[in-house]
């Protein structure tokens, strides 16, 4: 979090700590804006870091403050707020949660119908209007309704959580709040007390909303780790010692991503892969270079093709740019098609971003600019790489069954995987289609994989400039042909999967493919084989396999989930590591200075001298036996109550064992903030 870019409107409703804004904007102008941050903050929902007191939720905006979400609900909704005869049934009406004060313009009549169901918590069982005296209102910040210059953003409600309150007086009745609360018929609910504040000399009373604590409910006054949640514990397999950090394969593939989107070339070396291609620089190959002197073209496009990932100038993020070599675009039409490309933005597509035409590599080129995505391998080098598939497949004596049949777990691939892999190229397609466009490219050489079982669709929107027909005046007439081969196309890679071997879509083994598929899979994969790869009377559609698929895309849907948990488990444990290292930053810029301001003993005097000799706990503690004592768990829960601030006390003892000093954690961050200001201060010159 930059608090550098925090607005005073954007914290009255925050959920920070102190201890995260201790150590926000390291090296950065930030840094002297704590004072103020840190005072705003007090106030928050959390538990105070700075003191022992817990202080109350009170996070709710007034309805007609522009921070409410119930006011932007409204707003989104374009519900009248004159409305005079609401209907209690409409789901505009049921609140998003919160205090009732956000019900306070909606009729008494009408709150009456629904008002028991929706307070069913002892802290909301009664409207707010019934902690008020008469003449009061809820509404401008539930401040009095005939205040003089009163708006949302001054009145006492914003103000009391962007400011400290007294802490005296705070959640406690004074005289004339309670002689207020006295002059009340009925009694205030529960959790909702009669406050007064003066502001600029005029007195406001207004009804605090806070929930009461609930009852034996205390927070640890610094930062701890939390066990993993328990659906993700048994989900995984047991190691040997629990991890507090990310696992070493989710780490090992981040790395490897990092890696290949940082490689660069030794422009000496390959010195045919040109040094920038129109807005795009370092080029690196994805794929081998065609030789100079080659003639034979590809046999998907038709043109000889090569890959490069190189980095936008404009944005400075990498992309993947294919380039089909000696094409030269002679109509710009086709650009109509290229933008339609552009608006799909789908999980299993690689999104197209731009085309253009350059010389760049000594000869006409037409490039397309994909997303980049680090790690990526083709479904063909993936499943179809293994020479000896092809030979089980075809080496088979068919129609004899005195031998072992073949089984899932004799090189063929398990039918779970084969379903996600339908479940996620379908989506592809339903989403293409949908779009009046037609993919063109559903081949094992095209289709990405990343990680494990993620696909996307590569080089979308090449046929539809390659092949693009002058002549047509509309260059959307073939797309329904175009859409029936993508059925046909996903069948065959379907069946080539469910073979494990490219030889199966072959037209004279199709028979021996499908015995094979009989044998080893499902009904509704053999049907759902037929359906895509037998010719139809009418028109189909991908919509048409769902019924096939059924609640296997549940099942998907669930593995989904339940790896985005894993993940989600794997970054909580890192979450704490980003502040750790600021605070161990700034306490190295601070231990064993050199000099400072021309004093040379500067770092071993006053609070700097405290400083020190903490960092000798943390680090340099020793057992009875004078070996060095190393525990993380002690560095982090040290470091914790730093940041934290805890009122425990500490020893610290001088190096010679001839001086202790006991002293808090408390004063420990103050002497560590003053002194990092200090330095801070005298970088930007202020000293």
């Amino acid at each position: 979090i930059d608090g550098s870019g925090l607005a005073d409107a954007s914290l009255t409703d925050s959920y920070f700590s102190t201890s995260f804004i201790g150590v926000n904007g390291f090296g950065g102008p930030a840094e002297t804006k704590y004072p103020m941050m840190q005072r705003m903050t007090n106030s928050s929902s959390s538990p105070s870091l700075l003191n022992d007191s817990a202080k109350q939720y009170a996070g709710h905006d007034p309805l007609t403050s522009p921070n409410s979400s119930l006011f932007n609900d409204f707003a989104a909704l374009s519900v009248s707020q004159r409305r005079k005869t609401p209907n209690p049934s409409a789901s505009e009406f049921v609140p998003k949660g919160g205090s009732t004060s956000r019900l306070s313009n909606v009729s008494q009549s009408s709150m009456s119908a629904f008002s028991q169901a929706l307070f069913s918590h002892p802290s909301m069982g009664s409207p707010a209007t019934a902690g008020l005296a008469p003449g009061m209102s809820l509404s401008a910040g539930s401040s009095p309704l005939h205040s003089p210059k009163i708006t949302p953003h001054t009145s006492p409600a914003p103000r009391r959580r962007s400011h400290t309150p007294n802490p005296a007086n705070y959640m406690v009745p004074t005289s004339a709040s309670a002689s207020v609360a006295n002059a009340v018929s009925q009694p205030p609910s529960t959790g909702q007390v009669i406050q007064k504040e003066t502001v600029g000399g005029t007195t406001y009373f207004y009804t605090d909303t806070t929930p009461a604590p609930l009852t034996g409910m205390v927070f640890p006054n610094y930062h701890i780790y939390h066990p993993a949640a328990p659906h993700v514990a048994y989900m995984q397999p047991k190691a040997n010692a629990p991890s507090f950090f990310m696992a070493d394969e989710l780490r090992q593939e981040l790395i490897n991503r990092h890696l290949i989107t940082m490689a660069q070339i030794d422009q000496a070396d390959i010195p045919a892969v040109p040094a920038e291609v129109d807005s795009y620089h370092s080029l690196f190959p994805l794929e081998p270079l065609p030789p100079p002197n080659r003639i034979q073209k590809t046999s998907n496009f038709g043109y000889i093709t090569s890959c490069y990932k190189a980095v936008n100038s404009k944005d400075d993020l990498p992309y993947c740019l294919r380039r089909i070599h000696g094409f030269r675009l002679v109509n710009t039409k086709c650009m109509v098609l290229v933008d339609m490309w552009k608006k799909i933005q789908h999980s299993n597509i690689v999104t197209l971003r731009e085309v253009f035409t350059t010389k760049a590599f000594g000869e006409h080129s037409l490039v397309f600019a994909y997303d980049f995505h680090a790690g990526g391998e083709t479904m063909m080098s993936r499943h179809f790489n293994d020479p000896s598939a092809d030979s089980y497949f075809t080496k088979r004596k068919w129609g004899q069954h005195d031998g072992p049949l073949p089984r899932q777990h004799a090189g063929l691939l398990p039918e779970s995987l084969i379903w996600a892999y339908i479940v996620q190229l379908s989506s592809a397609l339903r989403t293409i289609h949908t779009a009046g466009l037609a993919c063109r490219v559903m081949d094992p050489t095209k289709i990405l994989v990343t990680g494990k079982t993620r696909l996307r669709v590569n080089c979308v929107g090449i046929f539809d400039v390659l092949t693009f027909d002058n002549s047509q005046n509309n260059p959307l007439a073939l797309m329904a042909q175009f859409q029936q081969a993508d059925l046909i196309s996903l069948g065959k890679v379907v069946l080539a999967l469910a073979c494990n071997s490219l030889s199966g879509i072959q037209r004279e083994n199709l028979q021996k493919a499908m015995e094979l598929v009989t044998i080893n899979y499902s009904s509704d994969l053999k049907n759902l084989i037929l359906y895509l790869l037998t010719d139809q009377n009418r028109l189909r559609s991908v919509n048409d396999i769902m019924p096939m698929i059924g609640a296997r895309f549940y099942t998907q849907l669930d593995a989904a989930q339940m790896r985005n948990d894993v993940i989600e488990e794997d970054l909580a444990k890192e979450v704490q590591n980003g502040r750790l290292f600021r605070l161990l930053a700034k306490l190295g810029t601070i231990n064993e200075r050199p000099e400072f301001q021309k004093d040379p003993t500067w770092s071993e005097t006053g609070d700097r001298y405290l400083l020190k000799l903490f960092r000798d706990h943390l680090f340099h503690q020793v057992t009875e036996a004078g070996t060095p004592w190393i525990d993380l768990s002690h560095i982090i829960s040290c470091l914790n109550k730093l940041d934290a601030g805890v009122p425990e006390k500490i020893s610290l003892i001088s190096r010679d064992e001839k001086s202790v000093l006991v002293v808090t954690y408390s004063d420990l961050k103050r002497c560590f903030e003053n002194t990092f200001q200090e330095l801070i201060a005298a970088a930007n010159g202020q000293l």
